[in-house]
């Protein structure tokens, strides 16, 4: 899943990219709201978290240009100003939800999580295929009740595949979905990925050709595992 996390104080974004990162999200950070208006332009995001006061466009400003410009993606707004005055304004700007600092990171990730399964109502909270499974709230998978142990990126590749079902994934959606702004993956490296999860999931019981790859097109989960 892929966030946009735009907010100008540096020490903040730090401290949550890294929680975030940690829970298995790739995250984009922007410092002012005309910058997040690129991102958005360029990049499909999963969850937008907003801070009010931002430079050259605030944060209410800049979510009611993005639902005026038909972008539909969950809107999470944080502001160190808690006033209902301002609540009102975020929400009627059209964010889905809004947090006052200093929060508290457990409540903020549940929030998050709340407003993507809202985003994509008809998956249920933990994704299964056959014998597998992956439960996003714990960050665990496994197959025939053994762990997975995984990285943060084989993780969010089998996420990806899980969401998607047996629909076939290009190596740009993979890439998107993958690698943040800041961090281009390396040639060959979706390649090299799908080969490591493939051998762990052959680890653990799964078949070989879990995955398959659909020559010219990308790859897709096996249908009927």
């Amino acid at each position: 899943m892929r966030l946009l996390l735009v907010d100008d104080d540096q020490h903040i974004t730090e401290l949550l990219e890294e929680a975030l990162t940690e829970q298995h999200y790739v995250v984009d950070i922007a410092g002012d709201g005309h910058k997040a208006l690129d991102f958005v332009k360029t990049f499909n995001y999963d969850l937008l978290m907003l801070d009010v006061t931002l430079p050259r466009l605030d944060g209410i400003n800049l979510c009611h240009q993005l639902r005026s410009q038909k972008y539909h993606m969950p809107i999470l707004m944080l502001t160190a100003c808690a006033s209902t005055s301002e609540q009102v304004a975020g929400l009627d700007a059209g964010a889905d939800d809004y947090v006052a600092k200093p929060y508290k990171l457990q409540e903020l990730l549940a929030r998050i999580r709340a407003l993507l399964r809202r985003g994509i109502p008809s998956l249920p909270p933990v994704l299964k295929w056959g014998n597998l499974c992956l439960d996003p709230n714990t960050t665990e998978a496994n197959y025939k009740e053994q762990s997975l142990k995984l990285t943060p990126k084989e993780y969010r590749l089998l996420e990806l595949f899980l969401r998607h079902g047996s629909r076939v994934l290009s190596r740009s959606e993979i890439m998107e979905n993958l690698w943040s702004f800041d961090e281009p993956p390396e040639e060959d490296a979706i390649k090299a990925l799908i080969k490591r999860l493939r051998q762990k999931l052959k680890g653990v019981g799964a078949v070989d050709d879990f995955i398959e790859t659909v020559y010219g097109l990308g790859y897709r989960l096996k249908a009927n595992p």
